[in-house]
Formats: structure tokens, sequence, C-alpha cells
């Protein structure tokens, strides 16, 4: 119930901010817009009303020579209906005026200016224009824009009550579109909280609608796959430490058991002998077991140049020392950064395993070429199944159980050898030798 709760808290805040989000930039833009668009209408209107008083002032003013001229004397003028019109002389008096003129006017003059100015006549809105007339006058021209004022106010009206219309609608489909695109989600939450280390081998349900939803959940399979595969690696490395861990360990008490039970049997030498035998064996597989757990945590080598032809002619030596046959014809000079030590148990791990399996003959090779060196140690031993060339290099994997056990292996050198040359930058494979039995390549990027 609490993940249940949890999964719906994060759901409603998700789908909150984004609707809140959303409305808020589409307020922002449709208020813009509102205005911008109120101002450009104000603005052609009021154009429009100006141009046609204009133009019907510029009439009035060719009618029959000028009215006020010599042959009209004002009287075109004041025959005028339903307009506004006055002719003032050049001391600003009113020379004659239109019927509405007079009536509303009197004998006070409209105001005269080069731009058209807004007044209120008798309680409705004038556009008020002027031209000059033959003989110092003036005629001036009052239009009604009351009908502009209604429009813009209407427009107004209707921009004031649509724009939180719209914004509240898109509020809603924003939250109805968001809570179904997110549906999908919180459900991919709450199957990924139900599970846990013990449950690992549960997958995603992925949705038929092949979106970003479907490839997340895709993705999140491939993850839980990874983690089960490791958990799996981890559980059955544990599994083998301890059963290699017990053996040595179970090796030592039985011979001390059997010393105390019977201490003329078995003698303190013998004892002291199992016990440091079984005690360097355990010391082995501890080193190697910290060593793959540095590898694991990615330890950084140190970046330090190595002579690898002299790395490897001294794990000929020593090979030799021990008895075997060992050919070092095919070492040439080669020289890479990297870790001595590490890259010294690399090749020393590679060698031993060749001489646990060679029947009386091994050959070491190093061979630079172009950026790359490439290591050679092969045997003339059984070789490696192809099928069991991969899994060779797992941990604690034994192709020859019994034998490794006699010869002291632990199933972890070749591990321990992959992870080194990964570790440096390189690889390392098995294949055939030229006598039939395994050979490892190792490549690693040559010093700069």
């Amino acid at each position: 119930m609490a993940r249940a709760s949890g999964a719906t808290r994060w759901w409603r805040s998700v789908r909150g901010r984004t609707t809140l989000g959303a409305t808020l930039i589409v307020a922002v833009v449709l208020v813009v817009g509102a205005i911008s668009f109120s101002a450009v209408l104000t603005s052609s209107v009021h154009g429009a009303s100006q141009q046609a008083a204009e133009q019907r002032l510029e009439e009035l003013g060719d009618r029959d020579g000028g009215p006020g001229g010599p042959g009209a004397g004002g009287r075109d003028i004041e025959s005028l209906d339903d307009e506004f019109v006055q002719i003032l002389g050049p001391d600003g008096t009113v020379r004659a005026a239109s019927e509405d003129a007079r009536e509303a006017l009197g004998a006070t003059p409209l105001p005269v200016d080069d731009d058209a100015q807004t007044m209120t006549i008798d309680g409705e809105p004038m556009l008020v224009v002027s031209d000059d007339l033959e003989g110092d006058q003036t005629l001036v021209l009052a239009v009604s824009v009351e009908d502009d004022t209604e429009t813009l106010a209407t427009v107004s009206t209707l921009l004031a009550v649509a724009v939180p219309l719209v914004v509240l609608l898109v509020a809603a489909t924003t939250w109805l579109v968001t809570g179904r695109a997110l549906r999908p989600v919180t459900r991919i939450r709450q199957e990924v909280d139900g599970i846990t280390a013990e449950r690992l081998h549960q997958r995603l349900a992925v949705p038929d609608s092949a979106d970003e939803v479907a490839a997340l959940a895709s993705t999140m399979n491939g993850m839980l796959d990874r983690l089960d595969a490791a958990a799996t690696a981890q559980r059955r490395f544990v599994s083998d430490a301890s059963h290699e861990l017990r053996s040595p360990l179970a090796t030592i008490r039985q011979h001390a058991e059997l010393a105390q039970a019977h201490p003329g049997v078995t003698s303190i030498g013998e004892l002291a002998e199992v016990v440091s035998e079984e005690g360097i064996r355990l010391q082995g597989i501890v080193e190697s077991l910290l060593l793959l757990a540095r590898l694991d945590e990615g330890v950084t080598p140190h970046d330090e140049p190595v002579d690898l032809d002299d790395v490897a002619l001294g794990e000929v030596r020593r090979l030799r020392a021990a008895g075997l046959e060992v050919d070092g014809s095919g070492i040439a000079a080669a020289r890479v950064s990297g870790d001595p030590r590490l890259l010294g148990q690399l090749l020393r791990n590679l060698a031993d395993n060749a001489a646990r399996h060679a029947r009386g003959r091994i050959a070491i090779g190093v061979t630079p070429a172009d950026r790359h060196v490439f290591v050679t140690i092969e045997d003339d031993g059984d070789g490696v199944p192809a099928a069991e060339r991969e899994r060779i290099f797992e941990r604690f994997v034994r192709l020859d159980e019994a034998r490794s056990r006699d010869a002291g292996g632990s199933g972890l050198g070749l591990a321990i050898a992959q992870g080194i040359a990964a570790a440096e930058g390189g690889t390392v494979i098995v294949d055939g030798s030229r006598w039939g039995g395994a050979r490892f390549v190792v490549t690693l990027p040559l010093a700069s």
C-alpha cells in the first residue's frame, strides 16, 4: 500500500507540474496574442475611419469650386444633413455650419489641428479633421466613430471571455492527455518497485504501442536480465569460492582430528606438512579472490613502461628450471605501458596453465605488429574444445576437474588473466596450437 501510495503521489505530482507548465505557457501566449491583436485591430479601425473622414473632407472642399467660395457662400454646407461640418473664418469664428453642427454646437467652433482629433460631441465620440480653403478659411468635419468604439469593445469582450476559456480547455486537455500518457509509466514504476533481489526473474509487460514507453519497458527488462545474470553469477561465485575454501580447511581438520584421536598414527611432522600445503593453497585462493575483487572494482593499473619480452623470458627460465622444454625463440622486443606486477601475473597464470596441461613442449612468443603486441603461450596437451573456449575463462571452471585439483589449480587463473588483460586495455583468447594443444593469445597496446 505504501508503494502504491508513493507511486500515486509521484504520478499526481508529475501530472500536476506538466499541466501547470503547459497551461502557463498557453496562457502567456494567448494573453500576448490577444493584446497584440487588439492593438493591431484598434490601429486598423481608427486608420480606416480617419481615411474615410479625410476623403469626405476633400469631397466637401472640391464641391462647386469649394464650399464657402465665391459661388457657394457656404449654402452647400448649411444644406448638409446628418453631418457635422463648419467653415471657420481667419479669426476662428464659425462662418457657416451644417444643421446638425448648429444644433449641437451653436457658435462653438470645432478644434482645428493638422492631425485628426477625437472628442465627444453631444455624448457621441467624434473624429475631427480639418482642411484649409481659399480666403484663409478652414473647413472642419466631425465624423462619428461610435460604431468603431462598439466594435472594438465587442472584440475586447470576446477576447476577455475566450482567452480564459481556451486556457481552461488546454488545462483540462493537458491533464487528461498527461494522465493517459503517464499511466503506463506509473504501472512500470509499480512493477519495478515490486521486484526485489529474490524476484529478479520477473519481467515487465511491454505494451504494444511501439512508442517511448514500450522502449522504456524493453530497456528495463534488459537491465533486469543483466542484474539477474550478475546476481546468478555472484551466487555461483560465492558457492564455488565456499567450496574451494572448504576443501583445504576440511583436509586440515581431518588430519588434526586424526592426530588428536590417534597420536601414534599421525606424527607432528606429517600434520605440519599437511597444514603447510593446505595453508599455501588457502593463501593462493584468497589472494586470487582479492585480485579478482580489485579487478571487478575497476582498479586503475599503474602506467609504467614494461618490457614485455623481459617478462616473457623470465617465464621461460622459470619453466625450464622446473624441467620443462620451453621454446622462447619467438620472443621479440616489445614495450607496453601498464602495471608490471599485473602483467607478470598475467603471463605467469598462462604459463602455469600450459605447464599443467603440456605433455612435454611449451612455446612462448612476443610479436609486435602495428600498434599492438601479441603474446602467445602454447602447449602440446589435449587442447580446449571449441565449445568450451568461452567458458574456460569463467571463475572456478575446470575442464579436467581431478587433474586441476591434483596440480593445485583453483580454477581462477584464467579468469584473473582475462581480468588483467581487460584492465590493461587488451584481450586474451584461446585457440588450437601447432601441436594440437591450446594456444593462448594476449593482445595489448604498445607503449606510445
